[in-house]
């Protein structure tokens, strides 16, 4: 049952079991009957044109206009490509595996649509290595659909086709950054390549590439069936749309809830996933998943969860992911662990990442073993400024971005772990009820 602040759209129907398979997305759904009108009814240009007019920003992390990147593919004969980013691997996310588990032809329509938009007659959905069962699940809609008529040679008799394929990855981080999945999908090593040019230019096999996650292609129906103002109907102005949020850490219920953006972050955190636990108060969280600058409870629970509200507060919305940090969690050892989890999953190939990320857990774990001055607090927060901006990809940021915060904001409490670096009651509770948010497997 949904809760009166959540406002689904990509969730709707989302218990019932039915909605996975093509009858019941049809039932449940009205599944592909937007398919059929946008490829039957209407040209290229008017979608493209609806998705431009809806403002919808992409839902992994950057927040580009998902319209003007579809804009960005030439023109002309040349094959073009549509891969969906399903590598969700940034720790704190696991909305698009929901997503992909409960509503599977929402997103095959989803591509469907965008690729009619772009031009596109291939499309790839690169899912992460370790999501054996949501890929199993596409797999099964895949074929359904093919056999439906609804991809494959010449789509409803429209003339224009669509091969699709389920593409499995190898479990790295690294594939996760949109050039380095290219690489993945083309039978590389998962590298970050140099840019210009862009996918957009050049792309998978050389070719116009459109790269989108699962939540921003999911919503492309819905905005092509009820149109681009029913879709700014939500939200903000520079952040239309629902937003479907990953809640964990320190909260009674955490998981997934589909809400408006510009909603209090208060709301979400306290009444949809119940707060911290009693006698604890909220220290710190993350609003964009573990790339994303922490905040201090008192500097960022009373913003609107939006884009620009969280960039104004020297943060990010990210992914869309929430991780909590309660008063019980050692923010010396979170910034440890986060650092780690990046050092691990750096691929090593431009110097400011793989030597930052290395010596910043060599410094963090110097001083929750209190070997460390405070001289190698302003050490460590001069190597993160040396990553950021500097690195071939985001990887390196994305360490840089929130330990930098944690050092910054939470000065004396590492000063005091390290002069006391037994004080950490519980060192295993770096971020309490969720065991699997910043492990180096994520």
């Amino acid at each position: 049952m949904a809760h009166r602040l959540e406002k689904r759209v990509l969730l709707e129907h989302a218990e019932d079991p039915d909605l996975r398979t093509l009858d019941g997305y049809r039932r449940l759904a009205g599944g592909y009957e937007t398919l059929e009108r946008a490829y039957k009814e209407m040209e290229q240009d008017e979608v493209l044109q609806e998705l431009e007019d809806s403002g919808l920003r992409g839902r992994g992390g950057a927040g580009f206009s998902m319209g003007k990147k579809a804009s960005f593919l030439p023109r002309g004969d040349m094959a073009k490509y549509l891969c969906c980013n399903a590598d969700e691997s940034e720790p704190g996310a696991f909305k698009d595996r929901e997503l992909m588990q409960r509503n599977p032809h929402q997103l095959i329509e989803g591509i469907a649509i965008a690729a009619l938009a772009a031009d596109a007659g291939h499309a790839f959905i690169f899912i992460r290595g370790e999501y054996d069962e949501q890929a199993d699940i596409l797999d099964a809609a895949v074929a359904e659909a093919y056999e439906a008529g609804y991809l494959g040679t010449n789509i409803l008799g429209c003339h224009r086709d669509l091969e699709l394929v389920v593409h499995r990855g190898a479990g790295a981080y690294i594939c996760g950054e949109e050039t380095a999945l290219l690489d993945a999908l083309e039978g590389k090593r998962g590298n970050p390549r140099l840019k210009p040019p862009f996918p957009a230019v050049q792309g998978l096999y050389g070719g116009p590439t459109l790269i989108n996650n699962v939540e921003t292609l999911s919503n492309v129906p819905h905005i092509v069936r009820r149109g681009a103002e029913w879709f700014k109907g939500f939200g903000t102005e520079q952040s239309p749309g629902t937003k479907v949020v990953s809640v964990s850490g320190g909260v009674r219920k955490p998981g997934n809830y589909e809400v408006e953006l510009g909603i209090p972050t208060r709301e979400l955190i306290y009444d949809l996933a119940g707060g911290p636990e009693e006698g604890h108060e909220i220290k710190a969280f993350f609003p964009g998943g573990s790339s994303s600058p922490v905040l201090k409870a008192e500097e960022g629970l009373d913003l609107p969860y939006s884009f620009e509200a969280m960039a104004e507060a020297g943060s990010m919305l990210g992914s869309g992911s929430i991780i909590v940090c309660d008063d019980r969690v050692s923010i010396p050892h979170l910034a440890l662990r986060t650092a780690r989890f990046y050092h691990h999953e750096s691929c090593g190939k431009c110097v400011p990442c793989r030597e930052g990320t290395n010596w910043t857990v060599k410094m963090l774990e110097r001083m929750v073993r209190g070997e460390a001055t405070p001289m190698d607090l302003d050490i460590v927060s001069s190597v993160q400024q040396n990553i950021i901006g500097h690195c071939l990809c985001v990887l390196g940021d994305s360490m840089a971005m929130p330990v930098g915060a944690m050092v910054r904001k939470f000065r004396e409490e590492f000063e005091e772990v390290m002069a006391n670096p037994d004080l950490v009651l519980d060192p295993h509770a770096v971020v309490q009820g969720a065991p699997e948010t910043l492990g180096a497997s994520t």
